[in-house]
């Protein structure tokens, strides 16, 4: 295993002042990346019938969720070509590159028409929108953990990353939001004719808008980085794989745990609670706002207690609540104070993973690798275990073994508990 130095950063001389509007540029558009990526998920109740060929609710549930999924197959192309660039060119131009990607992306979706119109071709150009918006996340999220770590001072670097999960979870509350407010708006039989279209365009838009704004951020990398003779260079990712293999496992069992937590969940609260769609987006939207708000707080409680200790945490009440918690959802009776103390329970425990997911893994990649580590690591993880979560769910409620999704989890879960055991002492930014 390569010894492991500290390094420094460009961004070593900033003040609290410009560290905290680049932290902001930087969020601003991971915001809008991930409010684009999150909006198909819950939208797709009101649409995916004009595209799907099935008449049966759960069946075009899995299909519109298959193709949420193979969004996440390309996220690690798009780890590699976004990171790639972050490595060799600069974290700056790779965040402004895939924001206007989103932004197409999106686009096509607002536009494109239905099957009743097109045929095949309706579904056929939704899943390769969602293809190119896979890409586009794929390579934001390594290159944003990558700046917001490097832009972070010692000391402060959990508090600090904590706000690409603001801004990410952010994303899922606005895009939870515009779904609340245009069923406030229109009929519901107005929304899946058409309205739905109005929740992908103010994404693109909103994404065209935050490239003025990310105009305005410091480059955090060094000319070094850049120089560096394997900048890039996915040899180098591979040349010590068990930092890849420790970021993979901890991204892909914190993906599962984020995705179950916050996606899946809305989906379960309608599926096999019965609960509306129009309470379970309200209660959603509230309990995400908190989630939001409560990632600063918890980063700088894991700035104290340590990132390896937070990671136990995460890891086994994930394990020992994950189970119960669904279990009462699915037997108070959709009452709406039971339902939203146990998805704060829920959120609580994703905190700890949450408010550090970025720096934890960003630190064990040396800068000249450190965005295509970061992004290609996350993004497999992602691919097996975050994109598949709500279809994995849902294929064991069609075959009427529900707990059997329970069981995979866990068993996840033993393996990230493992994993978090070889979890180096010193990173690159310590």
């Amino acid at each position: 295993m390569r010894q492991i130095v500290t390094e420094g950063t460009a961004n070593a001389s900033l003040t609290t002042k410009q560290r905290i509007k680049s932290i902001f540029a930087a969020s601003s558009g991971n915001l809008v990346e991930w409010y684009d990526f999150y909006i198909y998920a819950f939208a797709a109740g009101y649409f995916i019938h004009d595209f799907s060929g099935s008449t049966n609710p759960t069946v075009a549930l899995i299909e519109a969720f298959a193709i949420f999924a193979l969004g996440f197959l390309m996220r690690p192309i798009g780890s590699w070509i976004f990171g790639f660039v972050g490595d060799r060119i600069g974290r700056k131009k790779s965040m402004i590159y895939s924001i206007v990607l989103m932004a197409v992306s999106s686009i096509i979706i607002a536009i494109v028409p239905t099957k009743s119109v097109i045929g095949d071709w309706a579904m056929i150009i939704l899943l390769i929108a969602r293809l190119l918006q896979g890409i586009s996340v794929g390579g934001e999220y390594g290159v944003a953990a990558t700046y917001m770590s490097e832009t972070a001072t010692s000391g402060k670097r959990a508090f600090y990353s904590s706000f690409q999960y603001v801004t990410l979870i952010g994303g899922q509350f606005v895009a939870v939001l515009t779904v609340v407010i245009l069923e406030l708006i229109f009929r519901d039989e107005t929304i899946r004719a058409w309205a739905w279209r109005l929740l992908f365009a103010f994404g693109g838009i909103l994404a065209l808008l935050s490239l003025l704004i990310r105009t305005g951020m410091h480059e955090s990398g060094t000319k070094e980085t850049f120089e560096h003779k394997s900048s890039g260079s996915l040899k180098a990712v591979f040349i010590d794989w068990r930092f890849l293999l420790i970021c993979f496992i901890i991204a892909g069992a914190g993906s599962l745990g984020f995705y179950t937590y916050t996606i899946y969940t809305k989906t379960f609260l309608i599926d096999s609670v019965h609960m509306s769609e129009t309470l379970s987006n309200r209660i959603m939207l509230i309990a995400l706002f908190c989630l939001m708000l409560s990632q600063p707080l918890f980063g700088m409680l894991i700035d104290k207690i340590g990132r390896r200790v937070s990671l136990f945490i995460f890891t086994v009440a994930s394990i020992v609540c994950t189970w119960p918690m669904y279990y009462l959802l699915q037997n108070i009776g959709g009452n709406i104070y039971g339902t939203f103390f146990i998805l704060i329970w829920m959120y609580i425990i994703l905190s700890f993973y949450a408010s550090m997911a970025g720096v934890i893994k960003a630190e064990l990649f040396p800068s000249h690798i450190r965005s295509l580590g970061t992004g290609l690591g996350h993004a497999l993880g992602n691919v097996i275990f975050g994109g598949t979560a709500s279809i994995i769910a849902l294929e064991f409620k069609h075959i009427h073994m529900q707990s059997g999704f329970y069981v995979y989890f866990i068993i996840i879960f033993v393996i990230l508990l493992i994993t978090a055991f070889f979890f180096p002492k010193k990173t690159y930014l310590d």
